[in-house]
This record gives structure tokens, sequence and C-alpha cells, in this order.
């Protein structure tokens, strides 16, 4: 069951969205919802897609069953890609449609609102609308409502909700019947920002500098919205060079901390990457990505900054690459990626994008018992004086200590090359005593690497490849090729760099056909895979419109030449 509520924006489309899907989620069924928007603060057209499941969904795919078009545009934009069955919810105040057919459900929108108390709760009265087509009550919806809002304007919003629904009841009562419901229990509804707040909230984070930079924004607001309640600070800095160097000096002085943001927010953090890398201070940096170069399509979503975290930053250093792939997964790994930046002194990137940042599925509750927090601090009971910062190991890990930690020794760090006591020099010995030592490292990092999922069978005709947020798009996909007699493998990776190659050299020759998705243009994870490995994927299917990748897309490709 698919729902499309389409607009300009500031017509509230989000919070049809978001009453939907809640109210949807607390009846007991699996929901997925995607935005797709236009960088304007009004206007354009915006869209939202709700896709409903006994499961939960991986993607908004599929023909429209409903859709609630707030303006004429969505409209005619829209209708085409109605379900034979569809129907079409819109205001016939709003806009006339020159054909007048049985899908179209004519609500007036604006004029329930009025009558209920404030034009603006016309988004109230097309959810009122839709779950009267889905045969749905309104008891979930009333009870969102009255937790949201307060007393008086809560009951304005009821009277809103009920209007809409009693109206397009009379045209089209229960017009649709919804996937059985699945025992599951409570679930949550999240997007994919809130899932990376509330997972660095849990692993200790206490300091956040950012500068607003969609699509990485909603974190930050996430963990600024918590301030008071969980003890954590989070500082709108000047520019991204300002956010990362605070965020340095934090995580310096004891503080778990991050930053996030995107890639032109990036670019100018490479600097301060760098002196991470240096001076061995743990970081957390939440990259999401959107289309570049430049200002790019700042609301899309894409995969195109891989390279640029593998070798941002000048000069040689260790640092880890982690990714989301879907939130259940991704709030446990960004809980991994604070306690590998402690446990190695070092950055550690973690890649989201647009298209897992504004996605908001239902899923269970995270287990908080499986988080790690480690300090990885020296103790009085390991600690040789008298101290050093960069004391040369076996490990490559030298011991860390706070400044004031221990009475009597300094904590000595220095941006230049130095010695074991954190002085600066300039001979040659020592600076390759330090670099070797700094690299050790990598090697370390590469072991607490997970290896990639596999889903499916261990040789076949099809092996796909992908690594992270299109592991939903693949999942179905493969679940769609299956049914066709194929094969289908899919091979998926989230930790990225240093890179697992094991389990891919066994499967690569298993296998018929290897093909790598991306949403890039060069195919930037399987060229990291040949390099690392040697081994060249027979096929790739890329794209880099800005749009995340569906399942019937990814089907009609893989097609093609069989």
């Amino acid at each position: 069951m698919n729902i499309l509520i389409g607009g300009a924006a500031g017509q509230g489309m989000e919070t049809i969205a978001q009453l939907l899907g809640k109210a949807l989620v607390r009846t007991g069924y699996g929901v997925l919802s995607a935005k797709d928007y236009m960088s304007r603060v009004r206007g354009g057209h915006n869209f939202t897609r709700l896709r409903i499941g006994r499961k939960t969904p991986w993607t908004a795919d599929g023909p429209i069953n409903i859709l609630v078009a707030l303006n004429e545009e969505a409209y005619q934009i829209h209708s085409a890609e109605l379900a034979d069955n569809g129907r079409i919810i819109f205001d016939p105040e709003e806009f006339t449609p020159e054909n007048k057919n049985d899908n179209q459900v004519a609500v007036q929108l604006e004029k329930l609102a009025k009558e209920a108390g404030n034009k603006i709760m016309a988004n109230t009265v097309a959810v009122g609308a839709t779950l009267a087509l889905l045969g749905l009550q309104t008891t979930e919806t009333e009870e969102l409502l009255t937790e949201t809002f307060g007393k008086e304007l809560a009951g304005k919003n009821v009277l809103a909700l009920k209007a809409g629904h009693q109206e397009a009841g009379k045209q089209c009562e229960a017009c649709f019947t919804l996937p059985d419901k699945q025992e599951r229990g409570k679930q949550l509804f999240l997007d994919g920002n809130s899932t990376l707040g509330m997972a660095a909230l849990a692993s200790g984070c206490r300091f956040l500098s950012a500068y607003p930079m969609t699509p990485s924004t909603g974190i930050m607001t996430y963990l600024a919205g918590k301030q008071d309640s969980h003890d954590v600070v989070v500082e709108q800095a000047e520019d991204e060079i300002a956010a990362i160097n605070m965020a340095l000096g934090a995580s310096f002085t004891g503080a778990r901390a991050m930053t996030c943001t995107s890639g032109g927010g990036f670019a100018l953090m490479v600097e301060g990457l760098s002196l991470a890398g240096m001076t061995e201070t743990p970081l957390v940096i939440a990259l999401a990505m959107r289309p570049g170069p430049a200002t790019g399509l700042p609301t899309r979503t894409e995969q195109g900054d891989l390279e640029f975290a593998l070798h941002g930053g000048h000069g040689e250093f260790p640092r880890a690459i982690l990714s989301a792939t879907h939130a259940e997964d991704a709030f446990y790994r960004l809980n991994k990626a604070f306690d590998l930046a402690e446990k190695y002194q070092t950055p550690v990137i973690f890649l989201s994008d647009q298209d897992f940042g504004d996605t908001a599925r239902s899923i269970p509750p995270f287990d908080f018992s499986k988080l790690c927090y480690r300090r990885h601090l020296v103790s009085e009971d390991n600690l040789k004086k008298p101290y050093q910062r960069y004391r040369i190991t076996e490990n490559g890990i030298s011991p860390r200590a706070l400044p004031g930690q221990f009475a009597g020794e300094t904590v000595l760090a220095d941006s230049d090359e130095h010695d074991e006591n954190g002085n600066i020099i300039e001979d040659a010995e020592t600076r390759t005593r330090m670099m070797r030592k700094r690299m050790k490292k990598t090697a370390l990092l590469a072991a607490e690497m997970d290896e990639p999922k596999i889903t499916g069978e261990k040789s076949g005709d099809i092996l796909l490849i992908g690594w992270g947020s299109t592991y939903g798009a693949l999942q179905e996909a493969r679940q769609l090729l299956s049914k066709t007699g194929q094969q289908v493998t899919h091979l998926h990776f989230a930790d990225i760099w240093p890179l697992r190659c094991a389990q891919i050299k066994s499967l690569f020759p298993r296998f018929k056909q290897r093909i790598c998705v991306e949403n890039n243009a060069t195919g930037q994870f399987a060229a990291l895979l040949c390099r690392e490995t040697g081994l060249k994927v027979d096929r790739e299917i890329l794209k880099f419109n800005g749009r995340p990748f569906m399942a019937s897309e990814i089907v009609r490709e893989v097609q093609k030449d069989v």
C-alpha cells in the first residue's frame, strides 16, 4: 500500500506523513516514509511517500494507491502514477481537475480546517480523509494530536481530523484493504538522522559542534533538543573549520565529541582532520553525503564522497570509515565508531546520506545492553613516569591521559612532528619512528572491521554488491530476482575502511556475474575493491541523478543483459 502526499513547501506534508506514519505504526503496521524535497524554504514541488506493509518495507517503491494532492502541480505530476484502483484526495476550492472521474475524492481541506478553528489545519483534515479511505478510525491519531499539542490546539485539530474523515467517508468508505498486521510489540518510528543522534547520545557523546548543512542538520537538531535533559553541549559554530576544531578541543580535554557535516563542509574540515591524525585525538565525523560538486543538489542523495573520505586531509595517518546501511544497524555501528576513535586515538568517519537521514521506518526498540562504553584512558595502575603522550609502544597506541589527570605529569601535544614527549622535532630518524608508530594502528583497525553481510547462498548466478544506504533496495531486488528462478546473493559492506577482503575473495569465483550497485557516477566502491583485492566486477549499476535506488530499477538493470 503506497500513499503519496504532494504539494509546495509550507503546506504541511511532513506533518501529514508523521501523523499517518505514527498512527499506522501504533495500529500495528510496518511503515516507511521517504521525502523528496527542493532546496527552498517555501514553494517548489515536494512530496513524501508512505509505504505500508505487514513487515516494515525497505523502499518507497510501487504504484500510488492514495494521492493526497495539496495543489494542482502535485495532481498533474503524480496522477499518472496512480494504481488502477487508486484514489486522489484534493481540495476542489484549490483547483478543479480537467476530467472528473471516479478516482477523485473531493474534500474541502481549507474550508473544513477554518470551521474547526484555523485554515492552517488543512493538513490535519487531509490525514482524516486518508484514514477514511484506508478504513481506519481516528483513535490513534487523536492520541498523537493530544500528545503533540496543548489541550486547546489539540481539540481543534481533532475536530479537523474528524471532519476530513467524515467527508471522505461519504464518498469512498474503506476503499482499500490494508495488509494483515503482524504481532511485533512496541515499535519506534524514526528517521536516520534521529537514529544517529540517539546513538551518539547513548554512546556517551557530550559535545557536538557543527555548522548546519543539509542533510546532516537533523543530527544536530536532535542532540540540541536533548541538551537540558542529557547534559550534552551543542554548539552551532560559525563555520565548519571552527566546528571540527571545537570538537577536537573538547575531545582533547576528555569529552566524547562529534561533528556532523556534508561534503562541502567536510572540504573545510580536512585540515582539522589531519590535525586529529597528527595529535592522535579521538574524533567522530558524521559525513552525510549529497550530490556535488560545489552546492550541487543540496536536498538530494548520493554516495559520491567515499574517495574523499578515504583520502581527505594532507599527509598519511590511520582512519576508519564506517557507513549507515539501515537504522537497526546504524544505531550500533555509530556506537562502534565512538569506541574505535577512543581506542585507537584516531578520527573515524561515519558515512550516511540524504536517503538514509530523511527516511523514517518502523523498527523494534534498540537494545542498549549491546552498546559499548570504554574510555581507553591510562590509569594510575599502568602509568609510566614520566608520562609521555606519544610513547612508542609495540602496537602503536600510546597511553592517553587527560590534561591534569595526574598530579605532576604534563600532557604535551603538538601539531608539528614531535618526539615521544610531544616536543617538536626535525630529525629524520624520529620522524620515521613516529610515522611507523601511528601507521601500525591501520592493521589493528582492519581486524576490528566487520565482514560484509551475505544474504543468500554462497554461490549462484548473480552476486549483488553494495555499501551504505543502498542496503534496502538491494534486499528487495534480491527477493524479486530470486522469484524469477535465478540464484541471487546480496553482499553488503557497512565497515568500509580498512577493507576486509577475505570473504569477498572467496565469494567472487563462485558466481557467474558480479554486479556492484552505487549511487555515484564513477563506481567508487568498485574501484576501491579492485585496488585492494585485484577483483573486478563484471558490471556496475550506477545512479547519480540525486534520487535513491528503487528495487524495481535494480531488477530492470540486472535483467537487461540476461
